[in-house]
């Protein structure tokens, strides 16, 4: 078959540089998957993005759609044929819409009888008739928050389309999409080689852009070029640059063709916090900030701009022009801020609104300072410490710095307080409340951090249960799973056995109490606002939720967990992320052991058993046995579960489940010579009252009927 390569160019305005890699992956996914879909099978594809482009280049896609068998199934065989074996209406009726005849019908017998059915092949299609399909279904499913329109027409882009590329080998495929008519051409650099480049074939299109247009479209490319610019110009200039991840993904977004320069501001705003001046370089600016041998700021910054200047003298000054009043900025709030102690600022919380039905900053302080007060002495931090450092940690939201930059709060708290003289474990927590900030981020290093930490990130996720406000696909207004999955890392890589369910409760006993004083009186005619969930509910939903959210942890860990384990343990209801998490690594231990699979086996077999059959007897009965097989497997109970509930009250789950292996010949032994549904009743339930004892010491730690096998 013959096969030709695939090129789709989306020609725009400016793309927004935090979405244009998302975008991009979605949209190449979006057209291989409607190619694997059709059943055109292709080769290699590239994906390309830059500001004003996102593109997709496939290689050796097929000319045609493979053939298709379909199969059609007719009327029921007692009804296409008389008692005579003449063919009735319906039989002749069905091979007229199949064209065929009836001698060609076959016959399928399913569980509701014979019926007569016909296979046909169905040719496939050309695929350059399917790929306009295929490119707009891709387009209609990209994350696009939300979409607008331009000019007088009705199609909805992220940005306006201004052309779009369409080539299948030498041959543009026809089409109009987003109201745009598809073609050849392209377009170079805005200002460098702003004209129409028209295109032989899908495969020049990234080296001609290059060379033609003066535009860089391969996207890791571009990175890497940037990234090695940056730290050669700063290495020319004695320092060493700040290069983050997400800055370098961002001005890899903002540039076509990457040309580093470096600039200074001026020497006085070095005291500044080192903070505030790498938040405004990087967040405001996008410049990469230069550290010199010994690791400390200096006044000089690389940008990277979007074209080879005539005049890079000129470059250098509108930047350095630029950035000078936004430090400027800085150091006048960092001086009007210092004129106010923090701690002054705690009263002037209960004007900010945090949510209407939570209450002001001032209530949710006071709600993290109980909550955190609870949890000092589980992780050894001093109480009065803890309490101090969650009475200060929400104060510097009224500062002008964490106003500038929101990022920073917490940091700028920390230093406010430092300079007010609070005691360092105080500043230092005020300064760790938010860790973990995103996933990988470090975790809080003190006692009282960690304390704190943990009570702000529980309040999050029991507030936002509370009012109603659960996270919902990609809706998630209060940062609830980063605050679960953050709480979540600090007690286990803390190793924190902290009751999990007591703390939620705890925590909604201040957050209804909250919801209440703040509960509007219902007017007349308005519907009553929803009563808040009882406390019984809310714990269980919050823990449920959060567990949930460890699947994914550790089914992508590498660690050989599966759902099945996961939902083994999870159905045990742990009350702690620590003994959850024993519990799992003891299962994946025994699930190693010579006899497990035999054991998950029979736990699933009783449990089957137990499930159909009356319910077992209270006490077992000696008397009752009626053979060697059932007093052994008794004996093997009454012998083993001291010792397995000795190592379950330790936590020592990997130990318990090694005493409970030992069971594994009488259990054998039992299923091999006793029939459990035994006439007598008595004897029946003292069996079944055998077999739950069995189950009831395995699901002391995970419920293993839930494991395959």
């Amino acid at each position: 078959m013959r096969r030709r390569d695939l090129l789709v160019e989306i020609g725009t305005e400016e793309l927004p540089p935090k979405s244009l890699l998302a975008l991009a992956d979605a949209f190449s996914a979006g057209v291989i998957a409607g190619l694997d879909a059709a059943g055109i099978s292709h080769g290699a594809v590239t994906r390309y993005a830059a500001p004003r482009r996102i593109a997709i280049h496939v290689r050796r896609v097929a000319e045609q759609q493979p053939d298709q068998e379909i199969r059609r199934k007719g009327p029921p065989v007692s009804a296409a044929f008389a008692a005579d074996g003449t063919p009735t209406r319906a039989a002749i009726a069905f091979a007229e819409s199949c064209s065929t005849s009836i001698e060609s019908l076959g016959r399928i017998t399913e569980a509701k009888g014979e019926f007569l059915f016909h296979t046909g092949v169905k040719p496939g299609a050309a695929t350059d008739s399917l790929l306009a399909d295929i490119v707009r279904a891709s387009l209609d499913k990209l994350p696009i928050a939300k979409r607008m329109r331009w000019g007088s027409g009705s199609a909805e882009f992220v940005r306006p389309v201004h052309w779009i590329v369409f080539l299948f080998g030498n041959e543009v495929v026809p089409a109009e999409i987003l109201g745009v008519r598809t073609g050849r051409s392209t377009r170079g650099h805005r200002f460098m080689a702003p004209r129409e480049i028209s295109l032989r074939s899908a495969n020049s299109y990234a080296s001609r852009l290059e060379r033609a247009g003066r535009v860089l479209v391969n996207f890791e490319q571009r990175r890497e070029m940037i990234r090695a610019g940056v730290l050669e110009l700063a290495q020319a200039h004695g320092g060493s640059a700040i290069i983050g991840d997400a800055l370098l993904d961002e001005v890899t977004s903002l540039v076509e063709w990457p040309e580093p320069v470096a600039g200074h501001f001026e020497e006085r705003f070095l005291s500044l916090p080192r903070e505030v001046l790498i938040s405004t370089l990087q967040e405001h600016q996008r410049y990469f900030p230069v550290e010199d041998a010994q690791g400390r700021l200096t006044s000089l910054f690389i940008t990277v701009a979007n074209i080879t200047s005539r005049a890079p003298e000129e470059v250098r000054r509108g930047n350095e022009r630029v950035v000078r009043p936004r430090l400027a900025d800085a150091a006048f709030f960092w001086d009007q801020d210092r004129r106010t102690r923090l701690g002054d600022r705690t009263e002037q919380l209960r004007s900010v609104t945090f949510q209407a039905q939570l209450g002001s900053y001032h209530a949710r302080s006071v709600r993290i300072r109980q909550l955190a007060a609870r949890l000092a002495p589980m992780v050894g931090a001093d109480p009065s410490l803890v309490s101090r450092s969650a009475e200060l940690a929400k104060c510097d939201l009224l500062t002008g710095l964490v106003g500038e930059f929101p990022e920073l709060q917490g940091t700028m708290g920390a230093y406010y307080a430092a300079l007010d003289g609070e005691a360092e474990a105080v500043a230092t927590a005020i300064a760790e409340q938010y860790m973990p900030r995103f996933a990988g981020d470090t975790l809080p290093a003190s006692a009282t951090g960690t304390a704190l930490a943990l009570a702000d990130k529980i309040d999050t996720l029991v507030g936002a249960f509370a009012i109603g406000q659960r996270p919902t696909g990609a809706k998630d207004p209060f940062a609830v799973r980063r605050a679960t999955l953050g709480a979540l890392r600090i007690l286990l890589e803390g190793r924190l056995d902290i009751d999990l369910q007591s703390l939620v409760a705890a925590a909604y006993e201040t957050t209804l109490a909250d919801l209440r004083a703040n509960a509007k009186p219902r007017a007349d005619g308005q519907k009553a606002a929803a009563e808040p969930p009882d406390a019984d509910t809310l714990v269980r939903d919050v823990c449920d939720y959060a567990f949930e959210r460890l699947r994914s942890v550790y089914l992508e860990s590498g660690s050989g967990i599966t759902t099945e384990m996961f939902d083994a343990v999870l159905d045990r209801r742990p009350v702690s992320a620590m003994d959850f998490d024993a519990r799992l690594t003891a299962l994946a231990a025994f699930l190693q052991l010579d006899g497990a699979a035999a054991l998950t086996g029979a736990n699933k077999r009783i449990a089957n058993i137990l499930r159909k059959s009356d319910a077992p007897a209270l006490v077992l009965e000696d008397r009752l046995f009626g053979g060697e097989a059932e007093r052994s497997l008794a004996a093997a109970i009454a012998a083993v579960s001291p010792l397995a509930q000795a190592s379950i009250a330790v936590k020592d789950y990997s130990s318990a489940l090694r005493h409970l292996a030992t069971l594994r010949p009488a259990v054998d032994a039992f299923f091999d010579g006793v029939m459990v549904n035994a006439e007598d009743s008595a004897v029946r339930r003292n069996r079944l009252a055998l077999l739950s004892r069995v189950q009831q010491l395995f699901l002391e730690i995970a419920d293993l009927s839930r494991l395959p096998g």
